[in-house]
C-alpha cells in the first residue's frame, strides 16, 4: 500500500490588535508546492463607497479611519490630491509641517514594527515580552522612539490616533512655539538612540535570502521622498502619479477581499526596502555614512533587510523633523482658502508600508463622485506570495508543519502588512501526503 495522504490544519488564533484577517493555504504534493494562497481581509476597500457623496472637507477625517497605525498617510495623500485639483498654493510653512507630521508617523510605525512585531522572530522569541527579557534596553529604547513619533503626530493632529488636524489647504491650527521647542529638544536627544538602533538591526543575524524583484517607490529630485515625488521603479520607470493606471493594475482574487496589484503583469515590492533601494542617494550625508558603516550593500535583494531599512528611515525622519522645526514660527494662518471645482484628483505618498495612491472624481460642489484607494499591503500581496513560494523552497518543504508555519509568518510579517498588527495572526492549512 502506498503512503496514506494526510491533511494537517494549523490554527493560530486571530488577536484583537489585527486590523484584518489573514490566512495562508499551502498544499504540498510529492515534495512540490501545488497550492499557495495568501488570503487577507482588509477594510480599506469599503471606504471607497463610504466616501461617495461626501464633501471634500470631510475626506481627511474619514480616510484617517482606514488605518489606526498610518492615518497620516491617508490624510496627507487625500489632501495632496484635492489641493492639486483645486489649484491650492500651500504656504512653505504648511509644506514643511506636513512633512514633519508624516515623519512622526514613520517613526512610530517603524519602531512599533521593529520592536513589537518583527525583531522577536529573529531572536527565537514568541513575542515582544519574551524579547524584552533578553534585550530589555533595546526594547525600552524602541518604545521611547515610538512614543516620540506619537508626540509628533499629536503636535499637528491634536491626537496621535486618527488625528484631526489636517484640512484641505493646510492645518486647522498651529502648535505654539513653546511646545515645539520642547519637542525639538526631545528629537535632538533621540538621535543617538536612532543611530544605535540602525547599528543594532544591522547586527541581527537575519536570514540570508536572495531574490530578484522590482522595487517601486516615489522619488524626489532632492529629498528622500515621503509626501511628494514621482513614481519610480528599479527597471528605470519614472512617471507622474497621474500615470499610475497606465503601468499598474489591480485584480480581484476569489479568496481575498484585498485586491492583488501588478506592475506590467508582474508582482512588485513597495515599502522601506524599495525606497532605500531607489533613493539611498537622497539620504543626508551623515546617514549615508552610518548606512555605509553597517556594510549593507544597496540595492539589496534580501527582503529581510527591510528591518534595517526601517531603522534607517527612523533616523532620517528624526533628522528631517528636527531640521524643519529648527526655524519654526507660528504663521498668521495655518491654512489657505479653498475653492472646489469638478475634476479628477490624484495623489500619492509613501506610507510607512509603501506607496499609497488615491484618486477622487469630484463634482462642482466639491463632493466625491467616485474614489479609488490603492494601499501598500494590497500592492505587496502578490510579492508576498512569490516570496513565500521561493523562500519555502529554499527553507525545505520536508520540514515539520510548525517550522513551516513559523517560517511563513516570519516572511509575511517582514512586509509589515496591516494584518500583522499582532505577534501571531496566521491561520495555516497544510495538505500533503
Amino acid at each position: 500500500m502506498g503512503e496514506q495522504r494526510r491533511s494537517v490544519a494549523i490554527h493560530v488564533p486571530v488577536l484583537a490588535r489585527v486590523e484584518g484577517e489573514g490566512a495562508l493555504d499551502l498544499r504540498i504534493d510529492d515534495g512540490a508546492i501545488t497550492e499557495l494562497r495568501l488570503r487577507i481581509f482588509e477594510p480599506p476597500r469599503f471606504f471607497e463607497k463610504f466616501l461617495e457623496g461626501r464633501h471634500y472637507t470631510e475626506i481627511p477625517d474619514m480616510v484617517a479611519r482606514i488605518c489606526g497605525i498610518c492615518p497620516v498617510a491617508y490624510q496627507v495623500t487625500a489632501a495632496q490630491a484635492l489641493e492639486t485639483l483645486f489649484d491650492v498654493e500651500l504656504s512653505p510653512w504648511t509644506r514643511a509641517m506636513r512633512r514633519v507630521f508624516y515623519c512622526g508617523e514613520w517613526i512610530q510605525s517603524h519602531s512599533l514594527h521593529i520592536h513589537l512585531l518583527a525583531a522577536p522572530d529573529f531572536f527565537g522569541c514568541g513575542n515582544a515580552i519574551d524579547l524584552a527579557r533578553i534585550a530589555p534596553d533595546e526594547v525600552r529604547r524602541g518604545l521611547r522612539i515610538q512614543a516620540l513619533g506619537n508626540e509628533l503626530m499629536d503636535l499637528f493632529g491634536a491626537r496621535s490616533v486618527h488625528p484631526v488636524g489636517v484640512r484641505i489647504g493646510g492645518f486647522h491650527a498651529a502648535p505654539p512655539l513653546a511646545r515645539v521647542r520642547e519637542l525639538r529638544e526631545k528629537l535632538r536627544a533621540a538621535l543617538p538612540d536612532a543611530e544605535a538602533l540602525v547599528r543594532w538591526t544591522a547586527g541581527i543575524a537575519l536570514p540570508q535570502d536572495d531574490q530578484a524583484f522590482v522595487s517601486v517607490a516615489t522619488r524626489h529630485p532632492q529629498d528622500y521622498a515621503i509626501e511628494h515625488g514621482d513614481i519610480a521603479a528599479s527597471d528605470g520607470l519614472l512617471i507622474s502619479p497621474s500615470a499610475f493606471g497606465d503601468h499598474f493594475a489591480e485584480r480581484q482574487a476569489p479568496f481575498s477581499t484585498a485586491l492583488f496589484s501588478s506592475y506590467h503583469g508582474q508582482p512588485y515590492l513597495v515599502g522601506p526596502l524599495a525606497r532605500l533601494n531607489l533613493s539611498h542617494d537622497r539620504l543626508p550625508p551623515g546617514i549615508q555614512a552610518l548606512l555605509a558603516e553597517t556594510g549593507l550593500a544597496l540595492p539589496s535583494r534580501n527582503l529581510f533587510h527591510s528591518l534595517v531599512a526601517r531603522a534607517v528611515e527612523i533616523r532620517l525622519a528624526l533628522h528631517d523633523a528636527l531640521r524643519l522645526l529648527d526655524d519654526y514660527r507660528v504663521p498668521e494662518s495655518p491654512w489657505v482658502p479653498v475653492v472646489p471645482r469638478a475634476g479628477v484628483a490624484i495623489g500619492c505618498t509613501e506610507a510607512p508600508r509603501g506607496l499609497l495612491w488615491q484618486r477622487y472624481e469630484m463634482d462642482s460642489e466639491g463632493c466625491v463622485v467616485s474614489a479609488r484607494i490603492v494601499p501598500p499591503t494590497s500592492q505587496n500581496q502578490a510579492r508576498i506570495e512569490e516570496d513565500l513560494r521561493l523562500s519555502l523552497l529554499e527553507f525545505g518543504l520536508d520540514r515539520p508543519d510548525d517550522a513551516l508555519r513559523l517560517h511563513c509568518e516570519k516572511v509575511i510579517r517582514n512586509y509589515d502588512p496591516c494584518i500583522s498588527c499582532a505577534t501571531h495572526f496566521l491561520r495555516l492549512n497544510v495538505e500533503r501526503p
